[in-house]
């Protein structure tokens, strides 16, 4: 009786712990093998981490509403999805955390690849949607400074912590500490100094917002041009090349250069 007892209690034991894998390996199974693309499209909404604070790209108006450029493109990629667009926003130094831990499905905040490709092994990306490149700025009557040849012994406004500052060094530029790309222009205006280098967003976008007939322009273009990109969870499969028809499409009828001409005055695309 008691062996009974006994072989009818590890038969019991076995079929719990047989029962217990079958529901581990199914969930495991589930959650390695996620269609990402599917699972936006049955939800009909895709999450975007975002900064939120990074303006002219996705910053708050004097409305309190999210807005700027990486906003409108991927609110414009979601329509083309047929997807609503939920945005999540974090910090930077949170930004790929959240991705990681699937809090969000995709970033919009000018990333790009990273110095040396470092986080090309780690992340998808969708094509390019902006381009930059250094640029140097200088009086809209200088005709002295062309090319990085003739910036050597001239006066250059940047901040000391800057990549540009680096630039301005190497071409032999003297450095005139700022806080900033508007004191910049406000030194170059006043003729203190006589160029700075920055990124060309951003001084399109200072241009853009203020008076058109600013006395200052974009002398020459340096460096090798820069691409950001949309990116994704490491194996996001079929939503990538999704994004990259959406983008494909926006080049073609014009949506992303009328997006670009809104926030800098020019196609950033190209």
């Amino acid at each position: 009786m008691k062996k009974a007892l006994l072989g009818l209690l590890f038969m019991s034991i076995f079929a719990v712990l047989a029962a217990c894998g079958n529901g581990d390996d199914s969930a495991s199974d589930s959650g390695n093998s996620g269609d990402l693309w599917q699972e936006v499209q049955d939800k009909g909404e895709i999450t975007v981490g975002t900064e939120g604070t990074y303006a002219p790209f996705t910053f708050h108006d004097d409305n309190g509403e999210l807005t700027g450029y990486d906003v409108e493109v991927m609110k414009e990629v979601g329509k083309h999805l047929g997807l609503d667009v939920k945005f999540e926003e974090t910090q930077w130094d949170s930004m790929f955390s959240g991705l990681n831990s699937a809090r969000f499905d995709v970033v919009a905040n000018q990333v790009g690849k990273g110095e040396n490709d470092e986080r090309v092994g780690q992340y998808d990306f969708s094509d390019p949607y902006t381009k930059s490149q250094s640029v140097v700025v200088t009086a809209a009557d200088n005709n002295d400074i062309k090319a990085v040849e003739d910036v050597k012994g001239k006066t250059s406004a940047q901040s000391l912590t800057s990549n540009y500052n680096a630039l301005a060094e190497d071409a032999g530029a003297k450095i005139e500490g700022v806080e900033g790309l508007a004191q910049s222009i406000q030194l170059i205006e006043q003729g203190r100094v006589d160029l700075t280098f920055n990124d060309k967003l951003a001084v399109l976008d200072y241009l853009n917002n203020t008076d058109k007939d600013a006395p200052v322009k974009i002398a020459f273009e340096t460096g090798e041009p820069t691409e950001t990109y949309f990116t994704f969870r490491k194996d996001s499969g079929e939503i990538v090349d999704q994004f990259n028809k959406a983008l494909d499409e926006m080049r073609k009828d014009g949506t992303l250069a009328e997006i670009s001409t809104k926030w800098f005055g020019e196609d950033v695309n190209k």
